[in-house]
């Protein structure tokens, strides 16, 4: 198995530093919007956007984190029951901007879902797409995120792994991994 390091921790603050001065570039002061991490990985990163930006803007923003579970096109094709997890979100986004912020952007199908499961609390005016990583060219259904931490060319045999410190790792690492054949 073949490792290369996409970020380090110190390159994970500066593009998330980055991706800040880019939604305030569009959002300004986030009066009228709002982030919804993805369960499960999507939560740490919303979380630290919403620091960020609540440091950079002085105000709090509304964070909510969102489970596609039951509105996944593959629900009912597992061969295993999936585990839900929590859907928090402690507010409308009827007319609201809303921010979907998720770690990987690989075949687009979670934020398919996420869209479905997102209506239940509102019809939202836009709706964008953050992701740390775009995997580029494998793509299953037409999507594509605003605003991208990095661009990676990938083949269906790799994986991207996001090592987090909220996820009990030691420092943040996200590794491109060639998986043996």
């Amino acid at each position: 198995m073949q490792k290369r390091l996409l970020f380090n921790s110190k390159l994970l603050q500066i593009t998330i530093s980055r991706l800040c001065q880019h939604l305030i570039e569009n959002h300004g002061d986030f009066s009228d919007s709002v982030i919804l991490g993805l369960q499960p990985r999507g939560i740490y990163l919303a979380e630290r956007v919403r620091k960020e930006l609540e440091s950079i803007l002085g105000k709090p923003i509304q964070v909510g984190y969102l489970d596609t579970t039951f509105h996944r096109d593959d629900f009912r094709r597992r061969d295993h029951p999936l585990t839900p997890y929590e859907t928090k979100v402690p507010f409308l986004i009827e007319n609201k901007r809303v921010v979907l912020i998720d770690d990987v952007l690989f075949t687009g199908r979670s934020v398919r879902a996420a869209l479905d499961a997102m209506t239940t609390f509102g019809r939202p005016t836009k709706v964008e797409l953050l992701v740390l990583i775009d995997r580029m060219y494998s793509r299953d259904i037409p999507v594509e995120a605003n605003y991208v931490g990095r661009r990676v060319n990938t083949m269906k045999s790799q994986r991207v792994l996001v090592e987090l410190q909220e996820q009990g790792t030691e420092e943040d690492n996200i590794w491109l991994i060639n998986e043996p054949e």
